[in-house]
């Protein structure tokens, strides 16, 4: 979080895939609903179209990841329908596959007295997994199959075949009840790039989905569903920020960081327009952090970024002026005057270079200046909150 003459810098945690999931299986778009933070019940909270179907938040909570096995939180959804939700959705970038599925919970070990027919079906799913029928698709009768998981995994673009293979291993790929090809709904320009691609290797069909409407439509929903999902953060904390009141919600700035940075104005639910961007964003830094530190991964490239120490590399203020603030505008020495303006006069090979503290000075060089821009843009137009999001 900064503040700057009245304009806040607001971080969100989230992905626009998640809106492509908010789709029932005809393909129908749904509202957002409101429900209070981390645990999403809202006393029977459901996101649903004027059909009557809906995503049931009733119950939901975000489950933290508890080890190295879990990629990432997921969302847990103990009322789902099952058979109603689209269980994989794809975001497809320039840099990262993003693809979220649903997993419903197990059948029971055990039988209970209390529900004989619960215990027929749960045997029944079981049998059917035995078979090889995926447990997102499981139904037997005219029974319901319902509770479940979201998850949440990531691969790299440049090697689509580690996400086919995932997907293919999970079963994600298959369709109950058509022997036809599988639709799964996709955004991003890779929806397009590999759709060929995925229907070689799958016989899935893409169904493409508006990048930016889906990446508008997820903000949207996880600002008011989800409280505790935007945060600032200023001088080493983080506190939560309310923006479920849907009189304080618009207008917004909403800054998409990708490969590259669009900076969409939302005024309303469905009323948005690109107004900026950047082609410096995380594709800038990561390119360069292997091209410096030879470093793959990307979350490694990240987490080696917090280990630096950015002013081996970064001529300061203060070593512009002997250890002093400039304050007469404002600035305190520890203030980055150039980005790796300290490197030119120190003469040594790169290998003589920390990589965790090229990593911190790329991270830091990118996002200073995707905030700068957002700021800039938020003044041309008159906007008090921005939202940044990644």
């Amino acid at each position: 979080r900064t503040r700057r003459k009245g304009v806040t810098f607001i971080c969100i945690l989230g992905w626009e895939l998640f809106t492509t999931v908010l789709l029932d299986p005809a393909g129908r778009r749904m509202s957002s609903g409101s429900s209070p933070p981390r645990e999403l019940d809202a006393g029977g909270s459901a996101l649903g179209d004027p059909s009557g179907s809906t995503l049931d938040l009733t119950g939901a909570s975000i489950r933290e990841v508890v080890d190295r096995q879990e990629p990432a939180p997921s969302i847990e959804l103990p009322n789902q329908d099952a058979d109603y939700i689209s269980h994989i959705a794809l975001d497809i970038g320039g840099t990262l596959i993003k693809l979220v599925y649903f997993s419903p919970d197990p059948p029971s070990d055990h039988p209970t007295r209390e529900s004989p027919t619960a215990n027929i079906r749960a045997a029944a799913v079981a049998s059917r997994i035995a078979e090889g029928v995926p447990a997102a698709h499981q139904t037997v009768g005219n029974s319901i199959s319902r509770g479940g998981r979201l998850h949440f995994v990531k691969f790299e673009s440049s090697r689509v075949e580690d996400a086919i293979q995932f997907i293919e291993a999970k079963g994600l790929h298959r369709c109950k009840g058509s022997s036809g090809h599988m639709r799964v709904k996709a955004t991003g320009g890779g929806a397009h790039k590999y759709s060929e691609i995925f229907k070689e290797k799958l016989g899935v069909l893409l169904e493409k989905e508006d990048e930016m409407m889906c990446l508008v439509h997820g903000c949207n929903f996880f600002l008011k569903a989800i409280t505790h999902e935007a945060f600032m953060f200023e001088n080493g904390t983080t506190s939560f920020v309310p923006t479920n009141e849907e009189g304080d919600l618009y207008p917004y700035l909403l800054v998409n960081i990708g490969s590259g940075v669009s900076m969409v104005k939302v005024t309303g639910e469905g009323q948005f327009e690109r107004v900026s961007g950047s082609s410096l964003g995380g594709g800038t830094f990561s390119g360069l952090c292997h091209l410096l530190t030879q470093r793959k991964d990307f979350d490694e490239m990240l987490e080696l970024s917090m280990q630096g120490d950015n002013s081996k590399v970064d001529m300061l203020v203060g070593d512009i002026y002997g250890g002093r603030d400039y304050s007469n505008i404002g600035l305190s020495a520890n203030t980055i005057a150039s980005s790796f303006g300290k490197v030119i006069s120190q003469d040594a090979p790169l290998s003589a270079y920390d990589p965790a503290d090229i990593s911190m000075a790329l991270c830091r060089m990118v996002s200073y200046n995707i905030g700068q821009l957002a700021y800039l843009n938020a003044i041309r137009y008159n906007i008090k909150r921005i939202f940044f999001w990644w």
